[in-house]
């Protein structure tokens, strides 16, 4: 994987939790624990979208009543 080189600047405590969760997850390094957690934060977004899709069940009734019987599919 290519990466790029980024500073960034946080508070004391972000560290030391990045830093435990580096020691406590057997994590080579700070960068792959930031990228975890980008992982999840891309993850945790993706799964708020499919729940909000699913919620608007007026978009499944527009679709679903498409004209096929269930037979057809």
């Amino acid at each position: 994987m290519r990466a790029e080189k980024l500073s960034i600047s946080l508070p004391p405590e972000s560290i030391r939790l990045i830093d435990a969760y580096r020691t406590s997850h057997a994590i080579r390094s700070r960068s792959q624990v930031i990228e975890h957690a980008l992982r999840k934060l891309r993850e945790d977004e993706l799964e708020a979208a499919y729940r909000e899709a699913s919620a608007d069940e007026s978009d499944w009734d527009a679709t679903a009543g498409d004209g096929l019987a269930h037979e057809t599919w």
